[in-house]
């Protein structure tokens, strides 16, 4: 690194290369003896890294700890309360077919099973379904958001018992009326679960199977 020179005597102005710093010479011009200055050492001072800080401490700083997302599943329990809820509503189904016979339990009876089937698909489709990336729902909010899709689950299948019986007689024309269905259907559990699209899709396929199977068990048609 070259050394900036001033000579006393006549002003001028050169560069030295820093080997000869701290050294005495004459000028190149006045030949008048100068002091090449010697090159200050710059101490270099490497600081620890900052403590992360979190967004509970409070002291008005940017939080630049990460953020852990932890699983949290449903409990065992809350499990096998809504499991148990789903196999009771299999059981009102074969025994309304040994009462009224295949196909014959009144619209009432299918009405309240379909409903009572649609809270447990729909929380047990959330624990599987969910977004691990997000943080999970629970309790009120939970319970609220789920009874809100239940309940357009429940209106879906109603929809679907007041189609005329020529529209749904063939599976051929399922390919046609499906789609609507499950896009309701999907769209109900994105605007209260926050799923993806596809997640959203098999969740509402998980109550379609569900009340297929309610349907077969008391003799109706699955679809």
């Amino acid at each position: 690194m070259a050394i900036q020179v001033v000579c006393s005597g006549c002003k001028a102005r050169f560069s030295v290369s820093d080997q000869f710093a701290g050294r005495s010479g004459p000028c190149p011009k006045c030949k008048k003896p100068i002091t090449i200055p010697a090159t200050p050492v710059k101490s270099v001072t490497i600081h620890e890294p900052e403590a992360p800080v979190s967004a509970s401490t409070g002291t008005g700083r940017v939080p630049t700890a990460p953020i852990v997302s932890r699983e949290k599943p449903l409990s065992r329990l809350q499990v096998a309360g809504v499991a148990a809820g789903a196999v009771a509503v299999m059981l009102v189904a074969l025994l309304a077919r040994v009462i009224w016979g295949p196909g014959l339990a009144p619209v009432w009876l299918q009405a309240v099973a379909a409903v009572g089937l649609a809270l447990p698909c729909v929380v047990i489709g959330y624990g599987i379904a969910r977004e691990r990336e997000l943080e999970p729902y629970r309790g009120r909010s939970l319970f609220l958001r789920s009874l809100i899709c239940a309940a357009v689950y429940a209106l879906l299948w109603g929809v679907r018992g007041f189609l005329p019986a020529e529209m749904t007689s063939e599976m051929w024309q399922w390919l046609y009326i499906g789609p609507l269905f499950f896009g309701a259907g999907a769209l109900a559990s994105l605007a209260t679960l926050d799923l993806e699209w596809a997640a959203a899709v098999a969740h509402y396929s998980l109550y379609v199977i569900f009340t297929a199977l309610l349907r077969w068990l008391a003799g109706f048609t699955p679809l």
